[in-house]
């Protein structure tokens, strides 16, 4: 044991010494230390003390006494909280789904060469260029009940019964097609990156073999694109999951997500404060667990060897 922890420690030290041997590397670290240092004092101590008021019985005025893991308990009996996470997780996992999908479709079209491309690709990015406020408010007055477009022709086809706004649950999927209408050409981008930097000799060298398309898609383009993927993905994964002025400007504030119910229990109502800290813990938490699946779990690198 003793041998295995020294030649452990060599190995530790023989990176390190090799890291700062580099003059460039040497250099890089330097330069980065101080936005680190930043960083680490912005958001440290945040999320030190949501932690600490998380265990005591904390109010706007003073930190209370110490309840331990009560706060975490009542927060998960909380139907408000229980309905925010609920949305949230579906809202996240059905949006991301729907936007990986037609990103890539996207991304594979406008990476061909054709006559107008340069038109065509900055046509794409308008959705991602408005606001989520903007967005969220025009759609809702085509979701309205008695001047929208949506709600009349949806009305028309069958497709509903009630108005769209007045729904929770027609609310959550409006809200889906809301942030894949804007957020897609953000998706899109990020693979044509990663599709760009594919040879194309990887493709002809395919053809002479006899691979059709499928073949070379799933042999050739996915796998090399797995990378881009797995940015992309996770980029727009944390970022549906904090998900908080769509709900609240496209449904007069009746959606609830578990970034709403932290905003609410925290700012406007001082009985739940306690547990509006407790859920924000829970909020980094998860988003850090959700960021380390994706490294560790789906194989993502981090850095590149020399």
């Amino acid at each position: 044991m003793t041998t295995q922890t020294q030649s452990k420690r060599k190995r530790r030290g023989g990176i390190l010494r090799e890291e700062f041997s580099n003059p460039e590397r040497r250099l890089a670290y330097y330069m980065v230390l101080p936005t680190l240092l930043i960083i680490l004092v912005v958001a440290f101590f945040p999320v030190v003390s949501s932690i600490w008021l998380s265990l005591h019985q904390a109010t706007v005025t003073n930190t209370g006494a110490f309840v331990g893991l009560e706060n975490y308990i009542e927060m998960f009996q909380n139907d408000d909280f229980i309905e925010g996470l609920t949305n949230t997780v579906i809202f996240t996992v059905v949006s991301v789904g729907l936007e990986f999908i037609i990103g890539l479709g996207i991304a594979l079209a406008i990476n061909r060469a054709f006559r107008g491309r340069g038109l065509v690709r900055a046509a794409v990015l308008v959705p991602w260029a408005f606001p989520t406020v903007i967005s969220a408010v025009m759609w809702r007055l085509m979701f309205q009940d008695q001047v929208g477009i949506i709600n009349y022709v949806a009305n028309a086809l069958g497709i509903i019964s009630q108005p769209i706004l007045s729904d929770r649950t027609l609310l959550l999927i409006a809200a889906i097609l809301v942030d894949v209408w804007k957020t897609t050409p953000f998706m899109a981008l990020l693979l044509l990156a990663g599709l760009q930097v594919i040879p194309g000799d990887v493709y002809e060298a395919a053809k002479v073999d006899g691979a059709n398309v499928l073949q070379r898609f799933f042999s050739i383009t996915l796998p090399l694109l797995k990378p881009a993927i797995l940015v992309a993905v996770l980029f727009r994964t944390l970022d549906a999951y904090r998900v908080y002025d769509l709900f609240w400007a496209m449904s007069n504030r009746e959606l609830e997500s578990l970034s709403t119910f932290v905003y609410k229990a925290v700012r406007v109502s001082q009985l739940l404060f306690a547990q509006g800290n407790a859920a924000a813990v829970f909020v980094f938490v998860t988003s850090f667990l959700i960021a380390l699946l994706f490294i560790k779990g789906f194989g993502m690198q981090t850095s590149t060897g020399d």
